[in-house]
């Protein structure tokens, strides 16, 4: 299967913070908020939604195209994407702007604060989905980018009868009500956080069974408590994957993406959906940074059956 991933490749630079926001935040003053962290460790990664996905898909056996746009500063980057044996043809450089950041602070309750900085992410990219063999089977992911490319990309899946995932994530704040029931409606995949999905229920004003009547399968995570998976005919709720060690939770969401689209690449059952989402889910919470895990076929697999108390089914 062809799996277009839409959406950013950024840099992550992760902070700790020791303690938790919640004592430094005066909810009487949060009008006038002015608050300092003083941060313990900092890091920079490779990141981005669509980056992000695209390596556990890679773990997993997937080569997907990534549609996105960088700046001058993404040489390293490109260069470690072809490694991997990712294509980076329709990975459009800037080179009056920098590639996206996004500094990601975390508390020790896994409280995460994010300043994103977009760079070339808010360029438009030019990538037809009209050059796709029409003969091969193609799922579009609509993952967090700029709005132009999530709006123009979806049009396009609809004229061409191209099934796509809606996956909002930090663009939930940038697109306007109509847009975000736009992009909701007719997707064959909505996937979202319980927070995020909240978030849009209030935005839009869409109760959550309203959404899940326009789309074909609704994907909400839970974190620890695992997933649910609402489709027309039913809802299924999914145990996470134990965890040997909380390292840092970035990423875990892009990983759980991986682990779905190869499911449905493979033809899996919505309950192997989620099963596969949350062991890729786990190992990345077990590294620092969202593209540091790493993982064999066999190791996968282990993990699946002792998890889940049946075969891996890819």
């Amino acid at each position: 299967m062809n799996i277009i991933l839409t959406g950013s490749l950024a840099f992550d630079r992760i902070m700790d913070f020791p303690g938790l926001f919640g004592e430094h935040i005066l909810p009487d003053k949060i009008h006038s908020l002015n608050v300092s962290f003083n941060i313990e460790t900092l890091t920079e990664k490779h990141g981005g939604t669509a980056g992000n996905i695209a390596y556990s898909l890679c773990l997993l056996g997937e080569m997907p195209r990534i549609v996105a746009a960088v700046g001058s500063d993404a040489e390293v980057y490109l260069a470690a994407l072809l490694a991997r044996g990712l294509a980076t043809d329709d990975i459009e450089m800037h080179s009056d702007v920098l590639t996206a950041v996004a500094n990601i602070m975390t508390d020790r309750a896994d409280n995460q604060i994010t300043a994103f900085y977009m760079g070339a992410m808010a360029r438009e990219t030019t990538f037809q989905l009209s050059s796709m063999q029409q003969s091969d089977k193609t799922i579009v992911v609509l993952s967090a980018g700029n709005k132009a490319d999530m709006l123009r990309y979806r049009e396009g899946c609809k004229q061409m009868g191209i099934p796509y995932v809606f996956d909002p994530g930090q663009t939930i704040p940038f697109l306007t009500p109509d847009e975000l029931r736009t992009l909701i409606s007719g997707a064959d995949v909505f996937i979202t956080n319980d927070y995020e999905l909240q978030m849009i229920m209030n935005r839009t004003g869409l109760a959550e069974k309203e959404i899940q009547s326009q789309v074909g399968m609704l994907i909400t995570t839970l974190g620890s408590k695992g997933s649910t998976i609402c489709t027309q005919q039913d809802r299924v709720s999914v145990a996470a994957c134990r965890v040997n060690d909380v390292v840092d939770p970035t990423g875990a969401g892009d990983a759980f993406r991986a682990g779905v689209l190869t499911g449905m690449s493979r033809n899996c059952s919505v309950e192997q959906l989620g099963r596969l989402g949350a062991v890729a889910a786990a190992y990345a919470v077990e590294v620092y940074g969202t593209q540091e895990h790493h993982y064999t076929h066999d190791q996968f697999a282990k993990r699946y059956q002792e998890n889940f108390n049946e075969n891996c089914p890819i």
